[in-house]
């Protein structure tokens, strides 16, 4: 990271040069949003504390140029639950509602390719309290007797926060304590989720059947308030027991309607019922009504496992569970098995043959198959063997064996598949055995298809056909390569005239495809199996696609089109064009890389293309070819680039470097144009005087005649000999110059949302807001606040506290200024002095009371009360001064308080802090408008009490 020089010359359009190119640096993480508190740990990492559903503002702020590029991540912390792997490309995170498992720790890194990237984190701790969960439960040796028998009650108290609660036991209003009561003990258990106390009755008295409250608290942090919650422990207190109405197993039909009942038989305090579901949640037309959950006209969807508990704090929780099961059929398929003893592959007489049947079902064991032999029922017998399930097929299918078969047992046979007493429809298939109709199958690809080729984006067919053999299995496709699957995503496909279509190829499809018979649907043999190569034809791939080439005219430039892959590999064409037009040249080497060589010109700048032809299609490399300079990059981190001029005007130190100022002809200067709403204040050329851009080298040129708070679009284009650049855009925005954290020269007028430094006390009612005449609520009440800011402008903005609604009177507001760190040196008559000043608006007439303190950090920070005014003071902005001689590091703090109704809007603007005692001439111009309150300026006030006096005793005796 290289050091850099910013020359900023007092007059106006003076140019200055630097060092400006250096990695990120310094990169600092600064808040914005409803943080409860920052601090840093003992290992210098700033932590950032945030009330749960809060929202969190964090930005990067980091120095580098070019501008660098800010990305956010996370990873996990104490209260986080996963590792979170999204990006965000942003100088500000910003969270709305944020969440506990949103805790973590947060890295900003900054990186503009120069050097070593810049990285800063800090830790963000979310704090929450839940409601706590009180439960009550007995000694194990009580389980058979009345509940309160035994002698011994354990009440558990647990609840998730953080930072960790604090617990407190009452019974009735009293507070338990265990050091002045014998007969509890309170501890905390081991090994239990979440935070816990248990209270511990022991040898139960009369007493103890009361109300026990277990109160959590985490001491107010982030304003979270404490939580409570209470249980009536009565001698008739006793854990839940339910009841099913149905079995444990449901099994229905597809269209019923299922009615389950979870009664309650026992339990006091009356316990709660509640359903649930696993895998998902309920269906959206399940209805719960009372204790009875009521599923109308059931899926297949609906299927699944549902959860009766009933709750009432007391022993464990009850629970049933209860099956659903929705009958359903499908995909009914068929085998035939020679004799596999022989390595059979055809029927045979004489030997064995086995049928089997298998029908995709739920539930799979209650499916009922029945045998037909030419329409009439099939039964046990010593050539005819039935199957229910066959312990050598895939589960849930039924087989019929033909015992040495004759010709008696040629046959049409018949599998049915159905549930008994159901309304789901019945399948059946038909299997014809003789010795003409089943025979092995014969796998082949037509010729010619053995390879197929498709240009990219086109549509392909892969066949492969069974062109002998009886009955003819469908027939699965897959991938050579095991890891690839199919295009639809699965790893076969079924097709059941062989032949797979493709739609949209790409070259990622591109390779062998195997097909081979399937084994359900007819001869169960040994498959068999072919393949097809799948060939993806597509136009040159070229680098680079687009390339911008800069160059100084009348130098050779050579522009090189690289082919990277091209399918089919042979070109067929290559050709070179300007703006549209063809190059005559001789015909290239198609074997060689293309590659064109020129002398540059101001007359053949422009847009070069090669393009480069294969059967499939052409491709091309295009080159924007130009002796036009880089644009220039604006430089975003000029320290104090505003300076306040006279008449509410503020110039701008405007900072750049030039790309590759080398490159092309010699830079002579810059076009500069100013507007505002798309019109242009300012137009013309900064001329560089002879000197000539160095790569790096800052250059500078302050933008006058500025209007306070306005914002500008600055656009900004190198001037050569030949050619204008292309311009670039920046907003330049005001930005109050305050030189935190010592005070300074310059008035805050709230114009920059950083407000100066300023900050909401989070300690008080309400916070102070910043407004201008645009902002303003249309439906606001005219006879309270200012119209504008002080000095006049729409576009002025003030801090004002709103006295409308849900404010009440007395209701506080307190605004802090920044924390100056001065020492406790002391000048030669005492401490030095500092003067305040700001203007105030009070009109209304509901205005309370507006209060200005000193705040002098110490051990412990002490607010002095400096000035106040309260009720209507008119129209109009005033003005408002005193002097402050603090002892050591101190702040400014306003405090605004509601009056008696809305038409209260109290406002300030224009507040500076400057170093020495405030004008006497300001005083006594604005006699009347300040009141000095209680020392804080002493000798000046005795000054003015003597003055007083003696004016009051030249009156008695004149």
């Amino acid at each position: 990271m290289g050091l850099f020089w910013i020359l900023l010359l007092s007059r106006v359009y003076a140019l200055a040069w630097g060092q400006g190119v250096y990695a990120p640096a310094n990169a600092q993480i600064v808040h914005s949003g409803a943080a409860c508190n920052v601090k840093d740990d003992n290992m210098s990492e700033r932590i950032y504390t945030i009330k749960e559903g809060d929202t969190l503002v964090l930005q990067c702020i980091v120095k580098g140029h070019p501008r660098p590029q800010v990305r956010w991540t996370k990873t996990a912390g104490s209260a986080s639950d996963k590792f979170q792997e999204t990006s965000i490309y942003n100088e500000t995170l910003r969270i709305e509602g944020i969440q506990r498992v949103q805790g973590g720790r947060y890295y900003c890194k900054a990186d503009n390719g120069v050097g070593v990237a810049a990285i800063k984190s800090i830790r963000v701790d979310v704090q929450y309290l839940d409601i706590p969960v009180l439960t009550v439960h007995q000694t194990i040796s009580d389980v058979r007797g009345s509940y309160y028998q035994e002698k011994t009650v354990f009440l558990r108290c647990t609840v998730n926060s953080n930072p960790p609660a604090r617990f407190i036991w009452k019974r009735g209003d009293m507070l338990i304590e265990q050091s002045k009561d014998n007969g509890v003990d309170i501890y905390e258990p081991l090994y239990t989720q979440g935070e816990t106390k248990v209270l511990k009755l022991k040898n139960l008295r009369p007493k103890d059947f009361a109300d026990y409250t277990c109160q959590v608290s985490v001491r107010n942090v982030c304003n979270i308030k404490d939580k409570s919650v209470t249980f009536r422990l009565t001698n008739a207190t006793s854990p839940p027991m339910i009841r099913l109405s149905v079995n444990d197993t449901v099994v229905v039909d597809p269209g019923q309607d299922v009615r389950i009942t979870c009664e309650v038989t026992a339990g006091f305090p009356l316990p709660i019922v509640t359903w649930s579901r696993y895998p998902g949640p309920l269906p959206l037309s399940a209805q719960v009504r009372g204790e009875s959950l009521i599923l109308r006209a059931v899926t297949p969807a609906d299927a699944g496992f549902y959860n009766c508990t009933a709750v009432n704090n007391v022993g464990n929780p009850a629970r049933k569970n209860v099956n659903l099961v929705v009958r359903t059929m499908s995909n009914l398929t068929f085998q035939i098995t020679p004799d596999s003893n022989k390595d059979s592959e055809t029927i045979q007489m004489g030997r064995d043959l086995k049928l089997s049947c298998h029908v995709d079902a739920t539930p799979q064991d209650k499916v009922n198959y029945t045998w037909y032999k030419n329409g009439a029922p099939v039964f046990n017998s010593d050539s005819l063997i039935l199957l229910r399930s066959d312990p050598d097929m895939a589960p849930g299918t039924s087989s019929l064996e033909i015992v040495d078969m004759k010709f008696r047992d040629l046959a049409t046979y018949s599998c049915m598949a159905s549930f008994s007493g159901s309304t789901v429809r019945e399948l059946r298939v038909d299997v014809n055995i003789s010795q003409n109709s089943v025979s092995p199958p014969v796998l082949t690809v037509p010729p010619g298809r053995q390879a197929v080729s498709v240009r990219e984006g086109g549509n392909a067919e892969l066949v492969c056909l069974v062109v002998d053999g009886k009955p003819r299995p469908p027939i699965l496709w897959s991938r050579t390569e095991k890891d690839l699957l199919m295009p639809s995503g699965q790893p076969t496909v079924e097709t059941p005239d062989g032949r797979l279509r493709l739609k949209n190829v790409s070259r990622d499809m591109m390779g062998a495809y195997r097909c081979q018979t399937a084994p359900y649907n007819g001869l169960n043999i040994k498959r068999r199996e072919a393949q097809v190569q799948l060939n993806v034809q597509y136009p040159p791939i070229l680098d680079p696609v687009f390339q911008d080439v800069r160059s100084r005219n009348y130098q050779m430039v050579t522009l090189r089109c690289t082919i990277l892959r091209s399918n089919p590999p042979r070109l067929t064409d290559i050709r070179w064009f300007r703006n549209g037009d063809f190059i005559r040249m001789p015909m290239p080497d198609l074997k060689e890389t293309p590659e064109l060589k020129f002398k540059l010109e101001p007359t053949n700048n422009g847009s070069y293309e090669c393009r480069v032809s294969n059967t499939e299609g052409t491709s091309a490399c295009t080159f924007n070819v130009s002796a036009q300079p880089y644009n220039a990059e604006f430089y975003f981190d000029t320290p104090n680039p505003v300076r306040i001029l006279k008449g509410n005007n503020y110039s701008y130190n405007l900072q750049w470097t030039q790309k590759e100022p080398d490159a092309t002809d010699r830079i002579i200067g810059y076009w500069i144009n100013v507007r505002k709403n798309k019109q242009n204040l300012l137009s013309k050329q900064i001329d560089l005087k002879g000197k000539t851009p160095e790569k790096g080298v800052l250059m500078s040129y302050a933008v006058s005649d500025l209007k306070i708070p306005l914002s500008y679009e600055v656009r900004l284009a190198p001037i050569t000999t030949y050619s204008t650049g292309d311009y670039v855009s920046r907003i330049i925005q005001y930005s109050e110059p305050y030189t935190y954290p010592r005070p300074s020269d310059h008035v805050c007028g709230f114009e920059d949302e950083r407000i100066c430094g300023f900050s909401q006390d989070r300690s008080d009612i309400f916070d102070w807001t910043r407004q201008n005449h645009l902002t303003q609520n249309p439906k606001r009440s005219a006879n309270t606040g200012p119209d504008t800011d002080r000095s006049g402008t729409k576009e002025g903005y003030y801090m004002y506290i709103e006295a409308s609604r849900p404010r009440t009177q007395g209701d506080k507001a307190l605004l802090l200024s920044p924390l100056f760190n001065i020492t406790s040196s002391k000048g030669p008559k005492g401490r030095v002095p500092y003067c305040v000043s700001f203007y105030y608006h009070m009109k209304g007439k509901h205005i309370g009371t507006l209060n200005v303190y000193l705040r002098v950090r110490s051990i412990a920070s002490v607010d002095r009360a400096m000035w106040t005014k309260s009720g209507h003071q008119g129209p109009d902005w005033k003005k408002a001064f005193f002097d402050v001689t603090p002892s050591g590091p101190f702040q400014i703090v306003f405090e605004g308080i509601r009056g008696s109704g809305f038409e209260g809007d109290i406002a300030i603007d224009d507040v500076s802090i400057t170093r020495g005692e405030c004008k006497q001439q300001n005083t006594v111009a604005n006699a009347g408008k300040t009141v000095l309150i209680g020392g804080s300026h002493p000798l000046p006030l005795a000054k003015w009490l003597a003055f007083g006096l003696s004016c009051f005793v030249s009156l008695l005796f004149r």
